[in-house]
C-alpha cells in the first residue's frame, strides 16, 4: 500500500508538472514537484492549478454576478473614487468600464477616449473598450473603426471577442453578408457556445431560419448537458436566443 502511495503522489506531480511545462510556469516548479511530491503537488494545485483553471474563472464570475445584484453601483463609485484619488491611466480605465458596465455607454466611450489620448493609447484593452463602448451606444462605425485598428496593431488579442464584436458592429451597420462572414469564421475558429449563440441571435434576426434552427439545435444539445452552475453563468446569453427566437417560425 505505500508503495501505491508513494506512486500516485508521482504521477499526481507530473500531472502537474505537464501542466506547469505547458502554461509556461517557473523551472523551479518542478523542482518543488519531484524534490517534494506530494507537498508540492498540494502547493501546486492551489497556488497555480486552481486560480487558472476553469472551475475558479466560474466561481469568480458568479461571486462578480451576486456582488453586483447586492450593490449594482459599488464598482462605479469606487472606480470613481479611486480616479478623483489618484487620476491615473489604470484608475481612468476601470472607470471607463465600471462606467459601460453600469448602462452608461455614452459616459464610458467619452472616458475611454480620454484613455485613447494618454500614455496607454496603444493599449489594446483600452481600444476594446472603446469598441465596446460605441457599440452600446450604437454607433456602429465608431465600433468598427476601433476593432479594424485593433486586429491591425494587436491581431492575437482577445480574437473571438474581437470577431464576434465586430461581427455584431458590421450587422448593426446594415452590412449582413460581411457580418455573416465573420460569424462563420468566428464559430469555425472557436467553435464556442457563444459563438454560435451570437450567430443564432444574428440569423433569427436576419430571418435566416434554416440556420438558425440548425444552430438552435446545436446550442440545446450543449444546454441539454449543462450543470446548474453553467446555465446560471451563461443566463443573460440564454435570454438573448430565447428573445431573438420568440418571433421565428417553429420548425417543420
Amino acid at each position: 500500500m505505500a508503495i501505491l502511495g508513494i506512486g500516485l503522489h508521482v504521477l499526481v506531480a507530473i500531472f502537474f508538472a505537464v501542466h506547469a511545462i505547458r502554461s509556461r510556469q517557473q523551472m523551479y516548479w518542478l523542482m518543488i514537484l519531484f524534490m517534494f511530491p506530494l507537498l508540492g503537488s498540494v502547493v501546486y494545485f492551489f497556488g497555480i492549478y486552481l486560480p487558472d483553471s476553469r472551475l475558479e474563472h466560474g466561481a469568480r464570475k458568479m461571486a462578480a454576478g451576486v456582488a453586483k445584484v447586492l450593490d449594482p453601483t459599488r464598482e462605479l463609485r469606487e472606480a470613481h473614487e479611486a480616479f478623483a484619488f489618484t487620476p491615473t491611466a489604470q484608475n481612468q480605465m476601470r472607470l471607463a468600464n465600471a462606467q459601460l458596465e453600469a448602462g452608461n455607454p455614452e459616459a464610458a466611450a467619452a472616458t475611454y477616449e480620454e484613455c485613447l489620448h494618454g500614455a496607454f493609447a496603444a493599449d489594446p484593452e483600452i481600444r476594446f473598450g472603446a469598441a465596446r463602448a460605441g457599440f452600446a451606444c450604437g454607433r456602429h462605425a465608431e465600433a468598427l473603426a476601433h476593432l479594424e485598428q485593433l486586429r491591425r496593431a494587436s491581431p492575437n488579442f482577445r480574437p473571438e471577442q474581437t470577431s464576434l464584436l465586430m461581427a455584431r458592429a458590421l450587422a448593426g451597420a446594415g452590412r449582413n453578408d460581411e457580418a455573416r462572414a465573420e460569424f462563420e469564421a468566428a464559430v469555425g475558429r472557436h467553435g464556442s457556445f457563444e459563438a454560435k449563440a451570437e450567430f443564432a441571435i444574428w440569423a433569427a434576426g436576419a430571418r435566416e431560419f434554416q440556420l438558425a434552427h440548425r444552430l438552435q439545435n446545436e446550442l440545446q444539445s450543449t444546454m441539454d448537458r449543462w450543470s446548474r452552475q453553467t446555465h446560471t453563468m451563461n443566463l443573460p446569453l440564454v435570454r438573448r436566443l430565447e428573445a431573438a427566437f420568440a418571433g421565428v417560425p417553429r420548425q417543420n
